[in-house]
């Protein structure tokens, strides 16, 4: 395992700083000992800094470790690691940097705010300093030069028992919760036999006050944009996500609305939404009711994995009803499709933050007409539709279908979803089972019913409502990004997050 190791003012003459020369930690711990470790980037001349570079979280990371004393030629060569490591976020070590109180609160000491005004504060790259030398252990947040926060952690022990019985302090960093989680323990206590433990090695095994075990929530892209940016994926021509299995794509950028406009421009009804495999599914707009303009409108929004990069918001809601849907035209082959060999259906969707209103039941795509005309009985009520997605009052994704092989409606129930933040729902169905997936992931209550196929009745494919009873009442309250159908059973990899 790579490590990284710097001088404290026990290990050297604390009266020097790096430039000090020759000594027995140096000899110890000089750049020799990392020279094999394939973290290892590089020492300073005087060899008491000296910094790593490790790969984690499908991203790179630089570990700078300075001596008990930086000269200001100590700290011109870590400034140029920095420099020439631009885009790397850093983690600086240091063995005193800061101070505590019983508190727990941590304050820049003498030295520190040399280091801090003369380095840190200038450098965006550094998020997280840990250093020791004093005691209690604290921690803290500052502002940098780019107002960006630096964490600040005093991680010494040594007033506990046993010298801190070595302590190690975990940071466990967690890129997709943008969290990092931070625990305290001692492995030699923990590897003690338990009937053998004295009172005070129980007592202290782990340390789980304030400023032991925490977690710091960091928006990490968000962070790290000003020197590491990430560059979003540019849009996918429809020719890239349509296979000979498509029987249906739908986006809401020029290439499949023309009628596109400005972000928040009603999309008027009678507007065209082409079907781009050229099969002859083409949407029509249609406003539910007496709903206003503002119903449906045009945006820029989409899913960081999306095709397209736009979308088109849907204010539908309850009392009165309102809303909008885009409903395949009469000939559309997708009015008839029956899907017995499999199918894929993917959508892109985005609640509102926050989600206002009563919008319970509400559709996300359906297929009109009553499942009791196609001869189904099984279900609650002969008044629904052969096959829709919606939402319950509790959020959760519902898929109900009515199979053309039985008289049955196997239905799928995810978690509660998420507001305020891009979705990817697909469901696939390889004609024995369906399964339905959000960003991915299979959802809990899929059933085990065999399903075969979608019973359809030659009436309209609708994105935006589900009807009961023939008739619309509420339309979908948020954002639609694209929608694609396809006649087979599609794995994860080809879902249209792939690239």
């Amino acid at each position: 395992m790579s490590y990284s190791v710097l001088a404290g003012n026990h290990d050297i003459a604390s009266s020097t700083d790096d430039q000090r020369g020759d000594s027995a930690y140096l000899r110890a711990f000089g750049a020799k000992r990392y020279s094999r470790m394939p973290t290892f980037g590089g020492a300073s001349p005087d060899g008491y800094n000296s910094f790593h570079i490790i790969g984690a979280g499908g991203r790179q990371w630089l570990i700078l470790a300075l001596d008990w004393r930086v000269s200001d030629r100590g700290l011109a060569w870590a400034q140029g690691v920095l420099n020439a490591h631009r885009t790397l976020p850093v983690i600086l070590t240091t063995h005193e940097l800061a101070y505590s109180g019983d508190d727990g609160v941590a304050q820049l000491s003498g030295y520190g705010r040399r280091l801090w005004d003369g380095f840190i504060k200038r450098n965006d790259q550094i998020f997280l300093t840990l250093n020791g030398h004093f005691w209690p252990p604290g921690r803290t947040v500052l502002r940098n030069d780019a107002g960006h926060d630096v964490h600040v952690h005093i991680t010494n022990y040594q007033d506990r028992y046993y010298g801190g019985a070595g302590m190690i302090r975990l940071y466990h960093f967690d890129l997709a919760r943008d969290v990092i989680d931070v625990e305290t323990f001692s492995p030699w206590f923990l590897s003690r036999d338990p009937h053998k433990r004295n009172p005070l090695e129980a007592e202290t095994i782990e340390l789980t006050g304030p400023a032991d075990r925490f977690s710091l929530s960091i928006d990490f892209a968000a962070r790290f944009e000003g020197f590491a940016p990430v560059t979003p994926p540019a849009p996918r021509p429809p020719a890239a996500v349509i296979g000979r299995d498509t029987a249906a794509y739908w986006r809401f950028d020029p290439a499949g609305l023309p009628a596109a406009g400005q972000a928040g421009s009603a999309v008027s009804d009678g507007t065209l939404v082409r079907d781009l495999t050229g099969k002859g599914n083409d949407l029509t707009v249609r406003r539910l009711h007496t709903s206003p303009a503002g119903a449906l409108t045009w945006s820029p929004e989409h899913h960081a994995g999306q095709p397209a990069h736009a979308s088109l918001r849907f204010d539908g809601g309850k009392s009165p009803d309102r809303g909008a849907i885009l409903e395949a035209v009469a000939a559309a082959p997708i009015n008839r499709m029956r899907f017995e060999r499999g199918y894929t259906i993917e959508a892109f969707v985005k609640l509102p933050d926050p989600f206002e209103g009563d919008h319970a039941w509400m559709g996300i795509l359906s297929w009109e007409g009553r499942n009791g005309d196609a001869g189904k009985t099984s279900g609650w009520s002969t008044e629904e539709p052969t096959c829709s997605l919606n939402l319950s009052p509790e959020r959760f994704l519902q898929f109900v279908v009515y199979p053309t092989d039985r008289d049955a409606d196997p239905t799928s129930w995810s978690h509660a979803l998420p507001v305020g933040r891009w979705m990817h729902l697909a469901v696939v169905n390889d004609a024995r089972r369906t399964v339905v997936y959000v960003d991915g992931s299979p959802i809990a209550r899929n059933p085990t019913q065999p399903s075969k196929g979608i019973t359809t009745l030659g009436k309209p494919f609708v994105i935006g409502a589900t009807q009961f009873a023939e008739q619309f009442g509420q339309g979908f309250y948020g954002w639609i990004g694209d929608v694609r159908i396809t006649a087979a059973a599609l794995p994860v990899r080809q879902f249209l997050t792939t690239f």
